[in-house]
């Protein structure tokens, strides 16, 4: 009997686990970001590699070299490489299993996964687990009822197959948004006392965080730790369970047993020793980096004071777009940017920036510092930028869209909390008030589109995250969906409406208006899959709060 590559089968067999919330890749800066190689290899190395895999190709060889380029960071390089290699060998099944494994990985190409899928199974139909493979591919990009089809025939024709589907169905299900799905799914699962596995009992957990039922999400996460204590999946979503109701202490532990959220095989300093709670910093010599989002750095940040407070030396090492922002408000610390940091000895440890918090002692909401605001503009950027504004006031900067993702899972999260310029300013106007655009990317484009009420765009002139500290200082609100600006207007002290998605980030809990991380912040909450709902809420408010604006009104007024 031919049989599946041992790789793919794997892939398959594995129990398919989500974390909710797991902090994405990081945000991309406006600008273009230096090349990135794996350690140890150089351009022509590369190249070679290349061209010796193009040659000679293997399942494992395909999976390596693209695995390795992908780690760093050079996704389009990574997709041609595999493009290029299976183009070349349309008929070798074990190497367009390989290819599809890599690409549901690190891209969002379902729609080449689908296609290689449907060829495999053409030529080898009585591979019945590359069906659950397919259909998890169809639900992902987009194709929910022949997912479901798919789903439904494995249920009915493969009983051999029923705990894997299932598995595979629930974080299909999740990743494109039908949560409610997923409980059900496993609520009738469990009702009928059918195997109970980690992965069915994490996704659970996951399933409940999704709905913002989290102290419910606990227990399930408990249980399946007892199956298996050092399930990474697991104890990373316990982790960020008790942080979405407030347990920072408890949660601690498991969020800094993590590996690596982005995988760097470029940076020299992670050789160094992690920084530990508790840890003497009289006289350290530590380097602090950026390991999740622009925004993660911008709200944990606040802590970088205490450190030096208690004697440390800091090196900052974040990208570009947020050095000189974090140079003026920091000038006790050294601030790099990643291909400005060269190797050199001297340093004692280094932490992610996320672990700030909890190294300082956070342990309740109680416990959050939320003095703002904590970052500043240079007052010559702001005069320089309010020339460029209409006088009209209030003036109110729009943010519908999160930064650009590359990574599949990441994709499909900023999907839910993003949406388009049209549907947002069809729900906001008219408003009798200056629009501002603050939305930098390949988004910024959907703007040519809009033919309502005008939007002044200036960010032309905004090069980095101090330029757009400017343009919100000369604004009086912020509408602007879970991205770095948020922070960064959260972090400035103004007022800033957020447009939480409907699973939303654990950093916001499972409700309310308010967020003790920024006093000045009103939380509006989608129950729907879209924001449309949540936008004409927004709409709604929006005019209300502009009949009544007078200077110094804040976001809750």
């Amino acid at each position: 009997m031919a049989r599946h590559p041992p790789h793919a089968l794997d892939a398959l067999a594995t129990p398919v686990e989500r974390t909710e919330d797991q902090p994405m890749a990081m945000e991309q800066p406006a600008q273009a970001p230096a090349i990135r190689l794996p350690k140890g290899m150089t351009v022509e190395g590369l190249w070679e590699a290349r061209q010796a895999l193009l040659q000679n190709p293997t399942p494992e060889g395909l999976k390596s070299l693209a695995t390795l380029i992908f780690d760093a960071q050079q996704y389009v390089a990574g997709e041609r490489l595999v493009l290029d290699v299976i183009a070349a060998h349309q008929d070798n099944l074990p190497l367009l299993l390989a290819a599809a494994d890599v690409l549901a990985t690190y891209t969002m190409r379902y729609d080449m996964i689908v296609a290689i899928l449907g060829k495999v199974l053409t030529a080898l139909p009585h591979m019945a687990q590359l069906k659950v493979f397919l259909a998890t591919a169809l639900v992902t990009k987009g194709d929910v009822a022949a997912g479901l089809r798919i789903f439904t025939e494995i249920m009915q024709q493969h009983p051999e197959l029923h705990q894997d589907a299932c598995e595979h169905l629930v974080v299909a299900l999740l990743d494109a948004g039908y949560a409610q799905e997923g409980y059900m799914v496993l609520d009738a699962w469990f009702r009928d006392k059918k195997p109970v596995t980690t992965a069915l009992l994490n996704n659970m957990g996951c399933v409940l965080q999704r709905l913002n039922r989290s102290e419910e999400a606990l227990g399930w996460y408990r249980k399946a730790l007892e199956n298996d204590p050092h399930n990474a999946s697991t104890r990373m979503g316990y982790a960020v369970a008790l942080f979405k109701t407030g347990q920072f202490k408890e949660g601690a532990p498991y969020y800094f047993a993590r590996m690596g959220l982005v995988q760097d095989t470029v940076s020299w300093y992670l050789s160094l020793p992690r920084l530990q709670k508790g840890a003497p910093l009289q006289g350290r010599n530590l380097i602090f980096y950026q390991e999740q989002g622009l925004g993660d750095t911008l709200q944990f940040i606040r802590y970088l004071p205490m450190v030096v407070a208690q004697g440390a030396r800091v090196t900052l090492v974040v990208p570009t777009t947020l050095a000189r922002l974090l140079s003026l408000a920091f000038p006790q610390v050294r601030v790099v940017t990643e291909q400005d940091f060269a190797p050199q000895d001297g340093y004692d440890a280094i932490l992610p920036i996320p672990d700030l918090p909890f190294v300082m002692g956070l342990e309740t909401l109680a416990d959050i510092p939320a003095q703002v605001p904590y970052l500043g503009a240079v007052p010559a950027d702001c005069a320089r930028l309010a020339e460029l504004l209409p006088a009209r006031r209030p003036r109110i900067g729009l943010v519908w869209s999160g930064g650009r993702r590359t990574k599949a899972m990441d994709v499909l999260t900023d999907q839910r909390r993003s949406t388009t310029a049209g549907q947002m300013l069809a729900a906001i106007t008219p408003v009798d008030a200056t629009l501002v655009n603050l939305q930098l990317g390949p988004r910024r484009e959907d703007l040519a589109a809009w033919h309502g009420q005008p939007v002044c765009d200036i960010m032309d002139h905004a090069h980095d995250m101090a330029d757009t500290a400017a343009l919100i200082e000369n604004l009086d609100l912020v509408i602007s969906v879970d991205t770095s600006v948020v922070h960064l207007a959260g972090a400035l002290g103004k007022p800033v409406w957020l447009l939480s998605r409907w699973d939303g980030c654990w950093r916001w809990g499972d409700t309310g208006e308010t967020s003790p991380w920024y006093p000045t912040m009103r939380i509006f909450r989608a129950q729907e899959r879209t924001l449309g709902p949540v936008l004409e809420q927004v709409g709604a408010v929006l005019r209300t709060w502009v009949a009544t604006w007078q200077p110094g009104k804040g976001a809750l007024d």
